[in-house]
């Protein structure tokens, strides 16, 4: 904005509003202002502590599957659980 069109938008405000009601225009632009900056800040720190306590102090790593044996059979992931136990228990010849 250039100087001139603060000048012009000066004139247009004390022409609507009259130069009585400025300053407390002013005064109250001043502290609605004031209210927003320290509620934003507020709130960014607000943020900020709920990402510090929502990240976990000691995280624990989950153990890892017993590993096994090289002569036992694994059924396959694929399998379904009735297909697992007739693997483990075939059936009997008669």
């Amino acid at each position: 904005m250039r100087p001139v069109h603060i000048l012009i938008l000066l004139l247009v405000l004390i022409i609507i509003f009259g130069a009585s009601k400025l300053p407390d225009i002013a005064r109250n632009i001043g502290k609605s202002a004031k209210v927003l900056k320290s509620e934003l800040s507020d709130l960014s720190e607000d943020s900020s502590n709920k990402q510090v306590a929502a990240e976990p102090q000691n995280p624990q790593i989950p153990a890892a599957p017993p590993a096994s044996s090289p002569g036992a059979a694994s059924p396959s992931s694929s399998q379904t659980p009735n297909e697992q136990t007739e693997i483990a228990n075939p059936p009997e010849n008669k």
